[in-house]
């Protein structure tokens, strides 16, 4: 079944409630226009319904796990539902910890730092700095780029035929490309892992926003995400997993609430016992509105049916991928090529136009938000533009002035939050911007191109 097919078989729902919906914002050209925010790759819009709860909690607001006061127990227990929340949506084992932490690259450090001694950890060159960076710890091998979900086992495969078989190993891969949008073979690749005796963590940033995730189904070790992709506010995250390496570890952060007692010792010293439950690697007071936002969130996605929302989804997809296939100045960026699975995430290039200026015009005659640059994942996106490796970039910025070359792509992203108008509204934009040039001059400023005033 094709996945213009699969849409079409399946109820299309209306786009959920999200902040910010209704805010206007001012064009160089004149007027105001509904902002249409299609980065959600990078930060997803808040679900008014997790907002409303938010609210709804607020006066309620107290210190956990340590409180004798109503407020203080009413906290406690919202935060630790919160976690029984997460472990549900994710369909964690027995046993499994639900951690919350800052994001997903907080999620990952946190496993970076649980590694046993001697551990060799896999990783793709497709991943995100997030899961690319964090391990500097350990023996690391960095996979190339596979050009099928099927070269990408066999590559796992290959790799961990050749390490030790008596050692600790971790495999890293993706659920879902921040670049590409497109699927990884999951499941696959758990199982590769798991005959060669390695686990694996799934960074599922930008899967659990658009996709049920469980952990049983994918036979995954753990799962990391971030509040700010799942429609909650900024700061709040989640490593869900097996207890084992993180009971054993020292704790993420040594303060109050990781330890279960703490005495003197006759010379002096101190003496610590650390819990071995999540509260482990959760020192401090910790983020309970963003525990609670995430368990919202995760509420809100059940409720409305994946099945809906997937396809939702699948017909924006092809709105977006239809127009953009017919302007042939735009190319698309892939790994897997047209016919894989993918989420709401698109990258591409125009021919003739550097990224930024591009972006910066979507911007300010139109009033689309994008993202350009290289989305911090400099391997992957510089494999698939063919650039030199060691060519110098950054997330987000450009390095030539409007007209230039441009190292950079383009990114339009969406999901659950997203009406049709905003995507129809950004492939006409293309097309006239491809058709008719930008009506607007533009300058580099701080790294960034602007509108000339």
């Amino acid at each position: 079944m094709s996945v213009s097919t699969a849409a079409s078989a399946q109820t299309v729902c209306a786009p959920l409630a999200v902040l910010g919906r209704d805010v206007t914002v001012p064009l160089v050209t004149g007027g105001e226009v509904t902002y249409a925010a299609l980065d959600y790759a990078a930060s997803a819009p808040a679900l008014q319904r997790v907002w409303d709860d938010v609210a709804a909690y607020a006066p309620y607001y107290g210190s956990v796990h340590r409180g004798a006061g109503y407020l203080s127990q009413l906290s406690t227990d919202l935060f630790e539902n919160a976690r029984r929340t997460v472990a549900e949506f994710l369909d964690c084992r027995t046993g499994d910890q639900v951690v919350f932490t800052r994001s997903t690259t907080d999620s990952l450090n946190l496993l970076a730092g649980a590694l046993p001694a001697g551990c060799e950890v896999f990783v793709f060159e497709t991943e995100h700095h997030a899961s690319l960076l964090p391990w500097k710890d350990a023996r690391v091998t960095y996979l190339d780029a596979p050009r099928t979900p099927r070269q990408a086992v066999e590559t796992l495969e290959r790799a961990l035929a050749d390490r030790d078989p008596y050692g600790p190993a971790l495999v890293c891969v993706t659920g879902a490309s921040n670049v590409t949008g497109e699927l990884w073979p999951v499941r696959e690749l758990a199982a590769a892992a798991h005959a060669h005796g390695a686990r694996i963590v799934l960074d599922a940033a930008q899967l659990a926003p658009h996709h049920p995730v469980s952990v049983r189904d994918l036979d995954v070790d753990w799962v990391a995400f971030s509040g700010h992709k799942l429609y909650a506010p900024f700061g709040s995250g989640v490593l869900a997993g097996r207890a084992d390496w993180l009971r054993e570890a020292e704790p993420y952060l040594a303060g109050g609430g990781a330890s279960r007692r703490v005495t003197r010792r006759a010379d002096g010293g101190v003496d610590v016992e650390w819990h071995d439950s999540a509260a482990r690697h959760e020192a401090g007071s910790p983020n309970v509105i963003g525990a609670y936002s995430i368990a919202s969130a995760c509420k809100a996605l059940t409720e409305a049916g994946f099945d809906a929302l997937v396809a939702r989804e699948l017909h924006l997809i092809d709105t977006v991928r239809a127009g953009l296939a017919e302007v042939p100045e735009v190319r698309i960026l892939s790994l897997f090529g047209d016919d894989a699975p993918r989420v709401g995430v698109i990258s591409f290039v125009v021919e003739g136009w550097n990224s930024s200026h591009f972006a910066a015009a979507l911007s300010a005659e139109y009033g689309i938000g994008v993202r350009d640059g290289l989305f911090c994942a400099h391997p992957l996106v510089r494999t698939l533009l063919g650039s030199d490796p060691g060519s110098q970039g950054e997330c987000g910025a450009p390095e030539a002035a409007p007209g230039e070359k441009s190292l950079n792509a383009i990114r339009v992203s969406f999901g659950a939050g997203t009406p049709d108008e905003h995507v129809e509204r950004f492939v006409t934009a293309v097309r006239e911007l491809v058709r008719d040039g930008a009506k607007w001059r533009y300058r580099t400023e701080d790294g960034r191109c602007v509108p000339a005033v």
